[in-house]
């Protein structure tokens, strides 16, 4: 057991030095980063479809795409108009780490580009703990799960700065209460910054879509 955790500690000090390098360079070029994580099927990747389609016109968008097991979710993005799009296959581990975003970095051209995003595996326990060496986490639930969800996973919310709240168009088809859902999220983490959106019909996206401009500004 003893050594076990001080396995684990080496390796996420060795995460964090990967990771505080990728910060230093990406703040050096400017470039602003969020590590979006979520359980499966909250649609991450949904919302960078949707992103990509809305601003990837007037923001210079570079995207690493985590997997476990396949490039869907990239080959999704790149259809929707995704030109930096770089997939990681995870081949079973249930997260990214530093040393995969490192790899995946130096395989794209990160000239121009203005934000990364950094589309993490499916969980909502392991990606809590590595820093990827981005600004921010944003954590995706939706109404098809659970309203205890930040209360039975604490830590990806303590960590998260922001909460995308998606699949409000299937309110009502489930017993997911949005205002219970939001007030969960802020017992665990009082700065959380919310946004309710539908990547089906569109709501919400708007606010989304303006809060990456001024955060793509703010790197600048």
């Amino acid at each position: 057991m003893v050594e076990k955790v001080v396995l684990e500690k080496k390796v996420l000090s060795e995460n964090d030095k990967l990771a505080a390098a990728i910060r230093t360079d990406l703040k050096a070029r400017k470039i602003a980063a969020l590590n979006l994580v979520s359980s499966p099927g909250s649609g991450k990747t949904s919302l960078v479809e949707k992103t990509i389609q809305a601003l990837g016109g007037e923001i210079n968008i570079a995207i690493v795409a985590g997997d476990v097991q396949t490039e869907n979710d990239a080959n999704r993005i790149i259809k929707a108009g995704g030109k930096l799009v770089r997939p990681i296959i995870t081949g079973g581990a249930c997260h990214l780490d530093a040393r995969m975003i490192t790899q995946a970095l130096s395989a794209l051209d990160l000239s121009g580009v203005q934000l990364l995003i950094i589309e993490n595996v499916g969980n909502l326990v392991c990606p809590a703990s590595y820093d990827l060496g981005e600004d921010m986490k944003v954590v995706i639930m939706s109404t098809t799960e659970g309203d205890d969800k930040p209360l039975k996973y604490p830590a990806m919310y303590r960590r998260s700065s922001v909460v995308v709240i998606n699949k409000i168009d299937l309110l009502g088809t489930s017993d997911f209460d949005l205002p219970r859902a939001k007030e969960n999220a802020l017992k665990i983490n009082g700065d959380l910054k919310i946004f309710e959106t539908s990547c089906r019909d569109g709501r919400g996206l708007t606010q989304w879509y303006d809060w990456l401009r001024r955060f793509v500004a703010a790197a600048r």
